[in-house]
């Protein structure tokens, strides 16, 4: 069975800018996008999570996700993705549950393995036991949510008849989306998640293969393939490509500049993992870029190719001016969402 036809959006706030942005000021823009975002009709709202983020300065995903919430009313709150091989299970289970409850039962727990070894070190574990780290924590905090009464001893973690102080409003849980790039961990995603979430910068070609990757996973594991599968972009509206280029390559460029130091390829698959490139050459079959109607086609084509019915796309970049972002959106949801629904 295929994910159901009907398209639905999400927006990234990755919060980050430049030293010696005034934040204070950034937390209005950030809640201003909020706001407009749930008043054109998108269904989620992305934080993504990273630590010791320099040279940018970027705001904590749970914390900013709880403020945000009360701005957009009608929006799901995505964590994406949450690195949660990092973390502590009980720690996160009532974390997340008080999110989902204060919400109404609006949270998509979104989580992934991480890649940066200044995070690893921080957090006195390291990449070789991020998978092991990974897969209890999200079965204890599963149990957690599920269960009266928790007794489970981890690599990192004792639970001892534990109880939860709060259980999520969504039952059994909220969906589990695992953030996954190489084939291995979609295949695992397939196994123990509700849905893949696919990432913002493989190239659409890889995705396509991987698709098809996790449909045997799925297969295998005698599930279906999900109602909701939901894919990141990058997404920039101009009359022409090369217009869309030029006046977001600045800001989309520094990005991937940062990206790229910090290691995010190397969490690549090895046929597609370079994100040195200049942006001409970065942004072919990866980025959404150009007029309207190009992107609308797209954006039909990964429903009925791929699946995917849930679009999770990002307006900002680092540096950008504010306005040029709620612009950005405006035009997506006048232009763009409506040719999305009369090509489906």
């Amino acid at each position: 069975m295929n994910a159901d036809s009907k398209m639905k959006y999400g927006i990234i706030m990755r919060t980050q800018y430049p030293q010696g942005e005034d934040m204070v000021r950034r937390t209005e823009d950030q809640m201003e996008q909020a706001r407009l975002a749930d008043k054109l009709g998108f269904d989620s709202l992305l934080k993504s999570q990273h630590l010791a983020g320099y040279p940018l300065q970027e705001f904590q995903q749970v914390p900013f996700l709880a403020r945000a919430m009360a701005e957009a009313p009608n929006m799901r709150l995505l964590t994406g993705v949450m690195l949660l091989s990092l973390h502590k299970p009980l720690d996160i289970a009532e974390q997340l549950a008080t999110l989902d409850v204060m919400s109404g039962g609006r949270l998509i727990f979104g989580v992934g393995l991480g890649y940066r070894e200044v995070e690893f070190k921080a957090f006195g574990t390291t990449q070789k036991e991020r998978v092991p780290r990974f897969m209890e924590n999200l079965e204890a905090i599963r149990r957690l949510w599920t269960e009266d009464e928790v007794s489970m001893v981890g690599s990192h973690f004792e639970l001892d008849k534990v109880r939860v102080s709060l259980k999520p409003a969504q039952k059994p849980t909220p969906p589990v989306w695992i953030g996954a790039n190489a084939d291995a961990a979609i295949r695992r995603a397939a196994k123990v998640a509700d849905s893949w979430f696919i990432n913002p910068h493989q190239k659409m070609e890889t995705i396509a293969r991987q698709v098809e990757v996790y449909r045997r996973a799925l297969d295998e594991a005698d599930k279906p393939f999900p109602d909701e599968l939901p894919l990141a972009r990058e997404i920039f509206i101009a009359p022409s490509k090369q217009e869309a280029i030029d006046r977001c390559g600045p800001y989309l460029a520094e990005k991937y500049k940062v990206y790229h130091q910090w290691g995010q390829d190397k969490a690549m698959p090895d046929d597609d993992n370079d994100l040195s490139m200049a942006l001409e050459e970065l942004q072919e079959d990866r980025f959404l870029l150009g007029p309207a109607d190009q992107i609308a086609e797209a954006l039909i084509q990964y429903n009925r190719q791929l699946g995917v019915n849930h679009m999770v796309l990002g307006f900002h970049w680092v540096g950008m001016p504010q306005e040029i972002a709620l612009d950005q959106m405006r035009m997506f949801a006048e232009d763009v969402m409506p040719k999305v629904e009369q090509g489906l």
